[in-house]
């Protein structure tokens, strides 16, 4: 198998516009190939790393286990460039299993978030620049093996520690955000029949294929920009499909997402105190050591 990476939009709210990039495992029959992430600035870029916070880490190794890489906490050889404002364009993270990992005019935040493994709007107390000021990353593995997702966040981490001298801490915090949960005695989400899983979130539905709850749950709080909890108590995988009114269209003739989930028995209950991993930087330099 190997695995997909697409970009959808969604607006929360008019003055906050948020694309969502969502990966998906596309089985031998796909026609669709691998290919770099695509985003483009201004609008969108901050929010890149959201889809890799979930799907990305089980993507395969395509010639090391990780049992070959021990000991190997470096990237064999690496380039960063700082990109000037006037040349900001797409933002691209290479696929897995790339032999070269590429990070494409990304800022600081995007690229920590990634490399820890959390929600770059999750990466907290950085400095002003760190939203804004872009890089261009090129590093090689040891061999140019070709790694998963998984397996290059250690040698990210490492990287970003050695040439920005990254300083950070893991929290658990409660943020306002809901618990998705049954509200009648037969819940109407369809158990899967199988096929490639994949996520996607447009600008007025959710369509997911072959997912278990918990990941069905993180996309409703796309969004919503909250975090949402599953809290139904079900089991196995699932296809999950809803429309609903974009939030910045309230003439719109379909429903709210609240209501496109009470129509399949689901609930959204809103709750005070969600837990969320978040990442709080210490200290980072704008400026990394040189190549």
């Amino acid at each position: 198998a190997h695995f997909v990476i697409a970009v959808r939009y969604t607006t929360p709210r008019a003055k906050n516009r948020r694309g969502e990039i969502v990966l998906h495992r596309a089985t031998g029959n796909e026609q669709r190939q691998p290919s770099c992430l695509k985003i483009r600035p201004h609008s969108y870029a901050a929010l890149a790393a959201v889809a890799f916070a979930t799907l990305a880490s089980v993507a395969p190794s395509q010639q090391f286990t990780p049992a070959s890489l021990h000991g190997k906490t470096r990237f064999e050889v690496a380039s960063i460039r700082m990109v000037p404002e006037r040349d900001a364009g797409f933002t691209s993270i290479s696929p897995a299993g790339a032999g070269l990992f590429t990070m494409h005019n990304v800022t600081l935040q995007l690229a920590i978030g990634w490399a820890f493994n959390v929600e770059s709007d999750r990466v907290l107390n950085g400095p002003d620049w760190i939203d804004r000021q872009r890089y261009d990353i090129s590093a090689r593995p040891e061999a140019g093996a070709g790694l998963s997702y998984e397996q290059l966040r250690p040698l990210m981490q490492q990287l970003l520690r050695d040439r920005f001298h990254l300083a950070c801490h893991r929290v658990t915090k409660n943020f306002k955000g809901y618990d998705l949960v049954v509200s009648g005695k037969s819940p109407k989400v369809t158990p899967t029949k199988g096929g490639a899983t994949h996520g996607y979130i447009f600008v007025n539905g959710i369509d997911v294929k072959n997912a278990p709850m918990s990941y069905i749950a993180s996309i409703l709080g796309r969004p919503l920009q909250q975090p949402v909890e599953d809290k139904t108590g079900l089991k196995g995988n699932y296809d999950f499909h809803i429309k609903f009114a974009p939030f910045d269209k309230p003439d719109s003739p379909l429903p709210s997402i609240f209501t496109a989930v009470e129509q399949l028995g689901l609930k959204l209950e809103k709750q005070k105190d969600v837990p969320e991993e978040t990442l709080v930087i210490d200290h980072v330099d704008r400026v990394p050591t040189p190549n």
